[in-house]
């Protein structure tokens, strides 16, 4: 079942980050489908998150994005080459966000290998960001998409985890974030290939 808006209105971005993971993360490109189950997010906390890019209130170009309500596309790029794809939650001016950091190839797996050049075997081919998001073909063209459409969206196929199969950890390359850094907002499923490192616990 496709995911509704309401389901992203969720203030609670970080619980959201969690519930997230087992969620199928589908694209239609040019009509061909691909997609992958979520095995890894980040939560970002708005204008109180020091590593969120709309810490403090900012608002640029790139930024505005994450201030529409939930169940938006929020698409950048990081060090000039890598698109990463985050969901933006809860209301219109609350500016939280879960990126997608891993997902493990489930449909039109041929066209995700053409897309990175390797074997779906990989776990290389989806784990981490810039790789997820290529793997789905998620580019800036995808920025503001709502999710509720049919070129990006979210559907639930009742994929269940325990506690204990899901890892918390504190948020990768947030260094800056100085306290912030270290809170336990990144959430993968252990075990998993396709989650990006570090992925131990």
């Amino acid at each position: 079942m496709k995911l509704k808006e309401d389901y992203y209105l969720n203030e609670d971005v970080v619980s959201l980050a969690k519930d997230l993971l087992g969620k199928i993360l589908y694209t239609r490109i040019n009509n061909e489908i691909t997609a992958g189950i979520i095995v890894e997010t980040e939560g970002y906390f708005g204008i109180k998150d020091k590593a969120s890019h709309a810490y403090g209130g900012r608002r640029t170009n790139r930024t505005e994005t994450m201030y529409g309500s939930g169940g938006i596309a929020y698409v950048y790029l990081c060090y000039g080459m890598h698109n990463l794809f985050n969901i933006v939650s809860s209301k219109e001016n609350d500016p939280h966000a879960v990126l997608i950091r891993g997902i493990e190839p489930l449909i039109g797996i041929d066209i995700i290998e053409q897309r990175r050049n390797m074997p779906h075997t990989k776990g290389a081919i989806s784990a981490g960001p810039g790789s997820a998001a290529k793997a789905l073909g998620i580019d800036k063209t995808f920025n503001a998409k709502n999710l509720t459409g049919d070129e990006i969206w979210i559907e639930d196929h009742a994929i269940r985890y325990q506690d204990e199969d899901i890892a918390a950890t504190p948020r990768v390359g947030i260094a800056y974030a100085k306290e912030h850094a270290l809170l336990p907002w990144r959430f993968f499923l252990k075990g998993n290939k396709y989650v990006s490192k570090p992925n131990k616990v």
